[in-house]
């Protein structure tokens, strides 16, 4: 292997055996030939940029050169380019390794296929006032700082190191470190005075000086060594590659006395080497820079000499050839003589239990759980590199304590039910014989028995409700006793009958409340399942975990009267209740009340029958009958339906009447209906007369009306006039209105629907025929066609007649305001 000079550095002593039995120091010296390593350093090795000035901050307008410097790994290569980064881009491509640049930022170098520099950061300032120092600096350095200003600017300059003035400036305004060390960290700065006012501050450099190698590390090899054979010693420590041109020099020293020492170009020296000895000497090495005078010292190393180990001896503690199951033992094995390391290997039989190594004397131990396999033999070897030794063989016998035991709990069935005959098989798997089984419940003790051959036990119990808890046993045999885990047992009582208790919020159940169904087992294991029935059909149901019963509400309707009962069922068959019966109370509806009169009008002295009925409500119902909020009277309904109250009609009776329902939840009213009761004196054959007399005045008026339009008629030539202007809203209310009268009209009136709406209004119909002597038709108009229809109680009398197609019809509309007390339109 080839190394580079200012990479690594390894300097080796060997120690050739001994010739003739004799020990000599025989010094010679084996140059080794200088090549570029292999692996990791030749793949991660970087260019290098250095700087003239050397200076990381500049002022605006000047320049500065940066160099890339191969390493050893590049230098063989024919074509080279060089290629420059100014940040992240790429600022040329060059075949030359030196560059001129002007601007601020972090530059970056590669060649050829390396990786990239580590990065330089160059600041080009404007400030009146700069700091330089070099952009690192190692131990040993010399050191320059300057503080400069711009060109025609002159200050009055001090230099501060953490704040605290510093003197020694010289007249060019520099500070200088001969030889940096860690003392010299810290931050630089200088101020300046530009008379007659001013103070001027330049930049902050902070400065670390980093180490210039590492301690030198001194291996040997091999080690231990082996009296009579070589060993080799190695110096070894790394430059970093900014210092890869510093030159180091190695020495090698043993008990104080120097061994060999030399340039770069000694790397590898050997002796002979010495017998063994009872303390082995000491070695180290130094590493040191000409100049400027880095001095560093390695770890001093013993390297000791192997003497075969002698039969070792085995040991067992505590002493004995009788232990226990579960006790630890420790089994300690020692060689007499040996050099160091030894390995002790311990062994069963012959399998391998562990091994332990031991830097010095007094041997190696292996501690161990006994377990009943463990009974048999065991033995140990030590080992140091020439030929392992054994011990003699020990005799170990395990007695086994008995185990924990696990109690079985065995039923007839799935479930342990009273009256069940359970066995109690309690086993310990392991342990000694002979046994004794004891069996507890809850803490008291039940019975014992012995296992004399080892195995297991049974203890038979008659189960009742108090068995149900915790079951435990133990197994004693003389090595300490061992308790079962609890088993947890329940014993199942079957569900009692149940007994049903229906809870509403009244006394009485009615539609729309919420009835709770609750359902209860005085006996029986949970969890119980509840369900709940209505004439045998089921409602639903309710687990109850815990025991206490379970409920079931339900909203009840009409439908919901009848018998309920309830199952209670804990998986060993289901009880019933007894039947518990509902009646469901609706509450009566708003009533219709219905009035029937002998016609379709009343008058004083006839008999109203008031109708009132509930469609929905539970009896016996109470009707209450009212006219305008005045009890009339009241009659009972036992078995539902409605009832009736018969009144006999007075003038005072006009006005609205209503009814009540009520069936004890509240009474409800039915709508208000209206009777207008007609006349207020005479008799029946009066009033038909008072009307016909009425009828008889209008129709002479109607007449009147008839000749006064004929005169009107001829007058005007015989044309059909109109007046549009008129309407019956513009004639007197105590007149006769005509509407829509044509030219000579043969006039036939019919009287229909008198007082329909209990207004004061009488309707005329009038039919007209179109063809004949006008003069005719108007002379005899008022004489020959005229009838007058009075309407009857009848449908037939109060239907128009039908009109003929050639003829039209005229609506005359005789407004009353008032008619005589002794008048009734009514016939």
């Amino acid at each position: 292997m080839r190394y580079h000079k200012h990479s690594f550095r390894r300097y080796t002593h060997t120690f050739p055996k001994p010739w003739a039995g004799q020990v000599f120091m025989l010094l010679w010296v084996s140059v080794l030939v200088l090549g570029p390593v292999s692996g990791q350093f030749a793949a991660t090795s970087k260019p290098v940029i250095s700087l003239h000035p050397p200076w990381t901050i500049i002022f605006k307008g000047e320049a500065v050169t940066l160099t890339c410097h191969e390493s050893h790994f590049h230098a063989a290569e024919d074509k080279k380019w060089y290629r420059w980064y100014l940040g992240t881009e790429i600022l040329r491509e060059i075949p030359g390794n030196t560059i001129q640049v002007y601007d601020s930022g972090e530059y970056r170098c590669q060649i050829h296929n390396s990786p990239l520099s580590d990065g330089v950061s160059l600041t080009f300032s404007s400030a009146k006032l700069i700091l330089q120092a070099p952009r690192s600096v190692f131990e040993g350095d010399s050191v320059t700082l300057m503080c400069r200003t711009k060109r025609n600017v002159t200050l009055t300059r001090t230099l501060y190191k953490n704040n605290k003035a510093l003197m020694g400036l010289d007249k060019n305004f520099s500070f200088h470190i001969k030889h940096s060390s860690l003392k010299d960290n810290g931050e630089y700065r200088c101020t300046g005075f530009e008379a007659p006012c001013c103070s001027v501050s330049s930049n902050t450099i902070k400065i670390q000086v980093q180490e210039l190698f590492p301690r030198p590390v001194l291996r040997a090899h091999p080690s231990p060594a082996t009296p009579g054979y070589p060993v080799s010693l190695t110096c070894e420590t790394q430059l970093p590659p900014q210092k890869s041109d510093v030159q180091l020099q190695f020495g090698f020293f043993r008990d104080g006395q120097c061994l060999v020492s030399g340039s770069e170009n000694l790397l590898k020296i050997s002796i002979p080497s010495i017998m063994g000895s009872k303390d082995p000497p000491y070695y180290w090495c130094e590493a040191w820079t000409v100049t400027p005078s880095v001095h560093k010292e390695s770890q001093k190393l013993q390297i000791p000499l192997q003497i075969p180990v002698s039969r070792p001896v085995l040991t067992v503690s505590p002493p004995g050839a009788r232990v226990v199951e579960g006790h630890m033992v420790t089994l300690h094995c020692q060689a007499q003589r040996g050099s160091p390391r030894i390995v002790y290997q311990f062994y069963h039989g012959d399998v391998p239990l562990g091994r332990s190594s031991a830097p010095s004397e007094g041997g190696a131990s292996f501690s161990l759980t006994l377990t009943a396999e463990r009974s048999g033999t065991y033995s140990c070897t030590a080992d140091n590199g020439f030929s392992p030794q054994r011990s003699n063989a020990k005799s170990l016998s395990v007695t086994v304590p008995a185990s924990r035991p696990v109690l079985i709990l065995r039923t007839p069935g799935t479930r342990a039910v009273v009256g069940d005959v359970m066995e109690l098989r309690c086993e310990a798997h392991r342990g000694s014989p002979p046994i004794l089984y004891r069996f507890y419940h809850e803490n008291v003790i039940l019975g014992s028995n012995w296992a004399p051959s080892g195995g297991g036990v049974s203890f038979s119990l008659s189960l009742t409700a108090e068995h149900s808890g915790n079951y435990a046993c133990e197994a004693d045999n003389g090595l300490g006793v061992q308790r079962s885990e609890a088993a947890s047992l329940s014993v199942t009582v079957p569900a009692s009958h149940p007994v049903l208790t229906l809870k509403a919020p009244r006394t009485r159940a009615v539609v729309g409340d919420m009835m709770e169904l609750r359902c209860e087992a005085q006996r029986g294991s949970p969890p119980i399942l509840y369900q709940f029935y209505h004439e045998d059909v089921i409602l639903g149901n309710t687990l109850d975990p815990s025991g206490g019963g379970a409920s079931f509400n339900l909203s009840l309707t009409a439908e919901h009267s009848g018998n309920y009962s309830c199952e209670a069922d804990n998986g060993l068959g289901p009880q019933r209740s007894k039947a518990v019966p509902l009646s469901v109370t609706v509450p009566a509806s708003r009533p219709v009340l219905t009035l029937r009169a002998p016609g379709a009008q009343v008058f004083p002295g006839d008999t109203v029958e008031l109708r009132c009925e509930a469609q929905r409500g539970s009896p016996p119902i109470l009707y209450r009958f009212y006219h305008e909020d005045v009890t009339l009277g009241s009659s009972s309904a036992p078995s539902g339906g409605g009832a009736s109250f018969s009144l006999s009609l007075t003038a005072e009776h006009s006005g609205n009447y209503s009814c009540e329902a009520d069936n004890g939840l509240g009474p409800q009213r039915s709508k208000a209906v209206p009777l207008s009761v007609s006349g207020l004196t005479g008799s029946r054959s009066g009033l038909v007369a008072g009307v016909a007399g009425g009828l008889l005045t209008v129709m002479g008026l109607v007449v009147v009306a008839l000749l006064l339009y004929c005169r009107l008629l001829r007058r005007a030539g015989g044309r059909m006039t109109s007046d549009p202007s008129r309407s019956p809203s513009d004639s007197d209310p105590q007149e006769p209105t005509y509407y829509n009268v044509p030219g000579w009209v043969e006039l036939q009136p019919v009287y229909s629907n008198v007082n329909p709406k209990g207004g004061d209004v009488v309707y005329s119909e009038v039919r007209t025929i179109q063809q004949g002597n006008r003069r005719a038709v108007a002379s005899n108009s008022a004489l020959r066609l005229l009838r007058t229809y009075l309407p009857s109680r009848s449908p037939a009398a109060s239907r128009q007649p039908s009109r003929p197609q050639s003829s039209s019809v005229i609506y005359s509309q005789v407004k009353v305001a008032s008619l005589p007390a002794s008048v009734s339109p009514r016939s």
